[in-house]
């Protein structure tokens, strides 16, 4: 049998621009993969920064190389040992070329590698476009949220979690700043179907947006406010973790840990996936930067094979946030790495193939 042919934006080199189109090997799965002809890409902010900064940003990644870490798409073979999917099967999940130096791990192509435990199978009601918003958000933040050495907070259930105790009150709570991205937005779901009562914050136009998915208040951002307000918020409750996103978030939020009053013992540790912060080390406040660190021991691995199957067939948790299509075919990639660089509020650019 002819293997298809296979085509990639490739990153020949640093800083190079545009993204080259051209060949790539028709990959074969080792043990434990699977081969996804991809339908669905989603471009995360890592990917246009990485051709931008060069060696400045994750200076281990060798040349050339396929970016991409979200993708969705259809089963085409499986590896020995798979158990969990079969040819034909609707799929999203995470691209780890940047993490495995394989290019053939990269999601800006037509056939991808995959491995089986970051992988998650999609009901019928779920589009591709839908599903390749929640690869890397998902990652990430179930290593913020669930990994020891971050906030080590409960996994999620299917049924959630109950937030309230015996007297109905909530008893334990967590921040989550910035809950209308993709990565604010999946910590808020999956920190509510662990159990926990979710405070964010996000512009006011995003305020409805973010309490859909789970958060019980949610505060301007740029409020001169904000920090009295998540005080009050969480007051009398015990304070379980702070997950942020945004230039700053941290040294609000560690003002918030200060200055909290309640049961329990008051989580010091900050999980921080993106943005600058100045919080000072002899604070006792610990604010520990997501790690992309792609091991089956990872807590991401329970989240893809076990929690999240369920909970997108149950509708428990849902793809946000919505799909913004810039076009059809790796030739559009470029191009949507500079529509995500000038910004955009609870929307995921998305490439169809």
């Amino acid at each position: 049998m002819v293997a298809p042919e296979n085509q990639a934006a490739w990153l020949p080199a640093s800083k190079v621009t545009p993204l080259q189109i051209g060949p790539s090997p028709y990959p074969t799965p080792r043990p434990g993969q699977l081969v996804v002809r991809n339908s669905a890409l989603g471009i995360n902010p890592v990917d246009w920064a990485k051709q931008m900064l060069g060696e400045v940003l994750l200076g281990y990644v060798k040349y050339p190389i396929v970016l991409g870490e979200d993708v969705a798409g259809t089963i085409v073979a499986v590896g020995e040992g798979v158990t969990r999917f079969k040819v034909g099967d609707r799929v999203l999940a995470v691209g780890s070329a940047l993490t495995s130096n394989d290019p053939t791990e990269g999601g800006f192509q037509h056939y991808t590698v995959l491995r089986e435990w970051l992988t998650t199978p999609l009901p019928d009601n779920i589009s591709f476009e839908q599903a390749c918003v929640l690869p890397l958000a998902l990652l990430t933040t179930s290593i913020g949220l669930f990994g020891q050495d971050y906030l080590g907070l409960d996994l999620p259930t299917v049924p959630a979690r109950p937030t309230t105790s015996t007297d109905g009150t909530s008893s334990r709570v967590v921040i989550v700043a910035g809950g209308a991205s993709s990565v604010g937005g999946t910590a808020v779901q999956l920190a509510k179907a662990a159990g926990y009562e979710v405070i964010s914050t996000a512009s006011p136009k995003n305020f409805d947006y973010v309490k859909r998915l789970g958060a019980s208040h949610v505060f301007d951002y740029k409020s001169a406010t904000l920090v009295d307000d998540l005080i009050a918020a969480v007051r009398g409750r015990e304070l379980c973790g702070c997950f942020c996103i945004g230039n700053g978030t941290a040294d609000q939020l560690a003002e918030v840990i200060t200055r909290h009053e309640g049961p329990g013992t008051t989580s010091k540790r900050i999980a921080r996936a993106e943005g600058k912060c100045s919080v000072d080390s002899s604070s006792g406040i610990e604010v520990c930067f997501i790690i992309i660190n792609i091991t089956p021991e990872s807590p991401a691995r329970p989240i893809f094979e076990q929690f999240l199957p369920r909970a997108l067939a149950e509708r428990q948790f849902v793809p946000a946030p919505e799909p913004e299509v810039v076009g059809k075919g790796l030739d559009k990639i470029q191009e949507a790495f500079g529509v995500l660089q000038k910004g955009v509020s609870a929307k995921k650019i998305v490439v169809q193939l």
